[in-house]
């Protein structure tokens, strides 16, 4: 804008439209409070005014909302669709997305609050009429069972809302997760460089299907490097029907059942597994297999890591911190309702050396 002409203000709006600044501020973040029609009218009237925001202004107001005291600290709704009401403290990662959501929520202003979509009786538009009530209008959807329906149907142009993991899929809204094809596949391309070409991917069928099959996903795309005979078909437990034996998160036996286990182990003849250690080791153990003397295993969920185990550890608290930040941004800017374009930011995983991986020596062959 040339020096000599004068920036149009919130002001200058506000008396052409006949009504306060703040009217004005919040039609111009489009403001789910503000009716609908005085909304378009006063964004309408912005855009015929020329109206640019001042980034300076913007980044002064950033910066007095992170360093001034506030009487009445924003809260975002933490909403979570579990069999029971902390029923995912108990399961791999949903803890861990909690814990970095509420970390960075406090470290930027917010406070986080816990929601369970299984109240007696609680539906999905009473919790969604609840929140409107309340003032809250920031929404992070957390732990969501697969088997709990895979549509949230909450009247969302009043709120900004940010996914964590893959559930449900309706509505199509901003979401972060763990890089699971991404995981597989740094965890193959390190033990490709450790000699090892025999690779073999056990995994539980409803881990692929919560990830949209991912897992499996990274798996064969590096699978192509290898030599056809060298490539192994992954064992995907359970088989695929019922599905009902395998789909509920708390009602399956998180554990490789050990006769088909030992067939495929058999037929094949993997010279390293992928998995998670606490699916796979006691059967292993009860087929004494001895690990890395029989096979070599990697961990890709890895928790602990002290060098006993090679894998992959997922970042679980940076994806809760992450959609933090970013529904925060949405609600800074005013963004409300589901996106037109909607987003998905991965995080990647950290790769961690172990004594179950060693360098596979040259005399052993491969």
């Amino acid at each position: 804008m040339p020096v000599s002409q004068k920036r149009v203000t919130l002001a200058d709006i506000a008396r052409k439209a006949g009504c306060h600044v703040t009217t004005v501020s919040l039609a111009l973040r489009d403001c789910p409070r503000l009716p609908e029609a005085t909304r378009k009218r006063i964004k309408a009237l912005a855009k015929k005014m020329s109206y640019r925001p001042d980034p300076l202004m913007s980044a002064l107001v950033a910066y007095r909302k992170g360093v001034m005291a506030k009487r009445n600290t924003p809260t975002l709704a933490y909403v979570t669709n579990w069999a029971t009401r902390w029923g995912w403290k108990e399961t791999t990662a949903h803890p861990d997305f909690y814990i970095g959501a509420q970390a960075k929520a406090q470290e930027i202003g917010y406070k986080l609050e816990h929601f369970w979509l299984g109240e007696p009786k609680m539906t999905q538009k009473r919790l969604g009429e609840i929140l409107y009530s309340r003032g809250i209008n920031g929404v992070l959807l957390g732990s969501h069972g697969r088997e709990r329906g895979d549509v949230l149907d909450f009247d969302w142009e009043k709120f900004s809302a940010v996914k964590i993991d893959y559930f449900p899929h309706r509505p199509s809204l901003h979401s972060v997760t763990n890089n699971q094809c991404d995981i597989v596949r740094l965890a193959m391309r390190k033990v490709i460089a450790r000699g090892y070409r025999r690779i073999g991917l056990v995994m539980h069928r409803g881990w692929d299907y919560t990830v949209d099959h991912l897992w499996m996903a990274g798996y064969l795309c590096e699978q192509q490097v290898l030599r056809p005979r060298e490539r192994i078909p992954a064992h995907l437990y359970p088989k695929p029907e019922p599905m009902n034996a395998w789909l509920a998160e708390g009602a399956c036996e998180l554990l490789v059942e050990g006769r088909s286990f030992a067939q495929w182990f058999e037929k094949y003849r993997p010279e390293v597994i992928l998995s998670k250690s606490s699916f796979v080791l006691p059967v292993m153990k009860r087929l004494g297999l001895r690990v890395p003397s029989d096979v070599a295993l990697v961990d890709l969920f890895l928790e602990c890591a002290d060098g006993a185990t090679a894998g992959v550890e997922q970042n679980h608290k940076t994806v809760g911190a992450v959609a933090v930040e970013i529904l925060a941004g949405q609600l800074q800017h005013g963004k409300y309702g589901v996106p037109a374009n909607p987003k998905t930011t991965y995080v990647g995983g950290t790769w961690h050396e172990g004594a179950s991986c060693p360098v596979k020596s040259c005399a052993e062959g491969g």
